[in-house]
């Protein structure tokens, strides 16, 4: 008669990790921990991993085919700004029509430059967008793909030889020379194109351009010691101006 109910310290803490797993269904718990964080959450890690557990909030894992690498891919990112990426990944709209989708990213800080969203991307196209970031970002030193004709089109190498930036071709059949952008490309499908039904290109370009907001300032990035893109480089300028005196 005299019992009474210990109140639930986890439920608020719960809560919000219910509303963020919502929010963002393909994030473990680690990354969840850091948006905790983030928010002014006192929490003990292997506290959000054992909620978490019981929750049953784990990702589900997606199967992938893999293959073992014949070699290291040539000329690795050592600054930002050194290597930049590209490549395309297709998708649809509810009523059939095709999608096609240049993504763009820096190698070393993972910063994604572009998610852009057409309905065909002829040559003269990718060079339009890669003259904007050059005009926005500043040119890389190199820029890594794939054989693909919008990627080794003439006025494509011209233009780059204009711009004094020399090109990395993966070898064909080879994918894993191009890690990083086929990891990126995973997760803007995985995060964003898995998890929309686009009804028009121009609902597709708008949610696309979203995600790549959110993938640079908010997504905590596990290599990167889930810091975000834009913290990392942020950070690795401050460090190097300092070392350099400036």
């Amino acid at each position: 008669m005299q019992y009474q109910a210990r109140p639930d310290h986890n439920a608020d803490l719960l809560a919000t990790m219910h509303e963020l797993a919502q929010q963002r269904p393909r994030y473990g718990y680690r990354r969840i921990y850091r948006l905790l964080r983030r928010r002014g959450q006192k929490v003990n890690k292997k506290r959000v991993q054992r909620l978490w557990q019981r929750a049953k909030l784990q990702v589900g894992r997606l199967r992938r085919k893999r293959r073992r690498p014949t070699r290291p891919p040539p000329q690795q990112a050592t600054y930002p700004q050194h290597v930049w990426t590209y490549d395309f990944v297709k998708d649809r709209c509810l009523d059939g029509t095709p999608l096609r989708i240049l993504t763009v990213m820096d190698e070393f800080s993972r910063e994604g430059l572009a998610i852009e969203v057409r309905r065909s991307f002829p040559a003269r196209q990718v060079l339009l967008v890669l003259a904007n970031l050059f005009a926005r970002h500043g040119s890389p030193a190199y820029l890594r793909s794939d054989n693909g004709p919008e990627f080794v089109a003439l006025a494509m190498r011209g233009w780059l030889h204009q711009q004094q930036v020399q090109t990395l071709y993966i070898d064909p059949g080879c994918p894993w020379q191009n890690g990083k952008e086929e990891r990126f490309n995973g997760t803007v499908r995985d995060e964003c194109l898995n998890s929309h039904a686009f009804a028009s290109v121009a609902e597709a370009q708008v949610l696309c351009a979203g995600y790549l907001r959110e993938y640079n300032e908010e997504r905590p990035h596990s290599s990167l010691g889930y810091q975000t893109p834009l913290e990392f480089k942020r950070d690795w300028y401050a460090r190097h101006s300092h070392d350099s005196g400036l």
